[in-house]
């Protein structure tokens, strides 16, 4: 890489660099890695020709004062305007604003393979030019791009899964538990069964607060409901093994590169049994490390009165 451009780089690319550009063969997983830096909460926009960064840059406030870092795909879509590219990144770099180039990069038959199975034209293929010429045409004008990057990304034997999580590697700090955003909610089968959830637990088969006089206008984030509901022991044997369960399944979300589970937890009204095992559910994927939120979807139609 040119030396002036050298200094513009992260000492820790780990810690996010302010601006990311991702470039690299067409077919060799930009879009999943341009998705993939819009999940860890990057601005991302395609297809940007070079010569618009530095105003890219500035609408965002950056260096001082922006609030979300840029990643920004730059290629050969952009035609004429793509050997622009360098050049621009000598007046960010000048601009004193951090960036990292990604090469994302695949083998020619891996490429030739993905287009015949998409059934896409390949950008360069023009005037009844055959796949693999626009191919080889690509990497002839991608060369240069390919001396400047930081990191080169080899996608050939690579499933998006692994693709997304080479990335995080490299710029996020999140653990891998924190990548999934894990949504937990209560609601009541009598107001509908949610058709946004990844996994549904029933839990009217636990003995029911509503029966009791004294527990019926309450909700299950009062103590007395709650301590009903938990001080049982068909309670207890239902969170073993339902804590056991997720022990098992969490991880298994977390390898297939998941980002976000909602997991809806319902009794009859959604007002005692489901609030009281979604609060506890919550909890513990909590303490097990996962980003978790926990709502209640059907309280406010609770018999409160």
């Amino acid at each position: 890489m040119d030396a002036q451009l050298e200094t513009a780089l992260p000492e820790d690319a780990a810690a996010g660099p302010d601006l990311v550009i991702i470039t690299g063969m067409s077919g060799a997983g930009r879009t999943e890695a341009m998705h993939t830096f819009e999940d860890m909460g990057y601005f991302c926009i395609d297809n940007l020709p070079p010569k618009l960064l530095i105003n890219l840059v500035s609408l965002a406030g950056l260096p001082a004062g922006g609030s979300r870092k840029l990643a920004v795909v730059c290629d050969l879509r952009a035609k004429e305007f793509f050997p622009e590219l360098k050049v621009e990144l000598t007046h960010i770099a000048e601009a004193g604003l951090s960036f990292t180039v990604i090469f994302l990069d695949s083998r020619d038959d891996a490429l030739l393979a993905r287009f015949k199975a998409n059934r896409r034209r390949h950008p360069l293929c023009e005037g009844g030019m055959t796949i693999t010429a626009g191919i080889q045409r690509e990497r002839e004008l991608l060369s240069e791009a390919h001396e400047m990057a930081n990191f080169v990304i080899e996608t050939s034997e690579l499933e998006p899964r692994e693709l997304r999580k080479q990335i995080r590697a490299i710029f996020s700090q999140q653990t891998d538990q924190e990548s999934l955003r894990v949504s937990v909610f209560s609601f009541g089968f009598k107001h509908g069964t949610p058709f946004d959830a990844d996994i549904v637990i029933d839990v009217r088969f636990l003995p029911n607060p509503y029966y009791e006089a004294d527990l019926r206008a309450l909700t299950g984030l009062d103590q007395t409901v709650c301590d009903f509901v938990l001080n049982r022991d068909e309670t207890q044997r239902f969170i073993t093994s339902w804590h056991a369960l997720l022990d098992v399944i969490m991880p298994g979300y977390v390898a297939e590169g998941k980002q976000n589970l909602s997991i809806g937890v319902g009794c009859t009204g959604g007002q005692h049994r489901s609030v009281v095992l979604a609060e506890d559910t919550g909890s513990y994927l909590r303490q097990s490390g996962y980003l978790t939120t926990t709502t209640h979807r059907d309280l406010a139609l609770a018999e409160v009165s």
